[in-house]
């Protein structure tokens, strides 16, 4: 029996928070068909898992987001969730951001290497929103405790990872969500195809059998990959 190498990201539940959540179930669940046993390493933040990849430290990875930057290095299963950005703020301190629309001036706390620093980036970029802080140690909790702390205006984060970690800040609401379409999949090193065949035969076997459907609908609540299909 081999050991499957995964990197999850820590701190973002409900996909992975204390050793349990949805990437940790899918994972394991994926390991147990392809008859490997699975070993477990908790990163700090996307850009970190998507480094032990690149390197070899990891066999492949979960919950990392498609984007353009990543698909040079890394080769990505077909998603087990697709989902989209969005946005909290303090509605005390912030009655009047409803949306990216009220953003102009105003700073957006994000994890580091995640895809909404990117979209924040382009925010800025656009003229949309003032200035872009990022937070690599205790990642999106970091963002929302520095949000509660008046230290930022806003914070950009996937929906499932900003609605469950948001309600453990007082005066923080989620005001907006859809602000992009996110593909998370299991990912591994570019060229390792053969593990990628097999982790999307064995993705396929789990979406066939109705476990995956059943993980989905324990950790977020709606069963279906595709978020915007059904209410959370």
């Amino acid at each position: 029996m081999d050991i499957l190498r995964v990197g999850v990201i820590g701190g973002r539940p409900p996909l992975c928070d204390d050793g349990s959540g949805l990437d940790i179930d899918l994972m394991t669940a994926i390991a147990e068909k392809l008859g490997d046993s699975v070993e477990f390493v908790v990163a700090g933040s996307p850009g970190d898992v998507a480094d032990g990849l690149a390197s070899g430290a990891l066999a492949c990875a979960a919950g990392l987001a498609a984007a353009p930057e990543r698909e040079r290095a890394v080769a990505f299963a077909p998603p087990y969730l697709i989902t989209g950005h969005a946005l909290a703020v303090d509605t005390e301190r912030h009655r009047d951001v409803g949306s990216v629309g009220d953003l102009r001036g105003l700073t957006l706390g994000v994890q580091a290497g995640g895809t909404a620093a990117s979209l924040a980036g382009e925010l800025v970029a656009q003229g949309r929103a003032g200035t872009v802080v990022t937070y690599g140690d205790g990642g999106v909790r970091a963002a929302l405790s520095a949000l509660s702390a008046g230290e930022c205006d806003a914070v950009l984060e996937l929906a499932p990872v900003l609605g469950a970690l948001a309600r453990q800040f007082d005066g923080v609401e989620v005001v907006e969500t859809g602000l992009s379409t996110e593909h998370v999949g299991v990912a591994v090193a570019e060229h390792d195809q053969q593990l990628l065949s097999r982790i999307a035969v064995a993705q396929s076997e789990l979406e066939a059998d109705g476990t995956l459907q059943r993980l989905r609908r324990r950790w977020l609540g709606n069963p279906y990959s595709d978020q915007g299909l059904g209410v959370v």
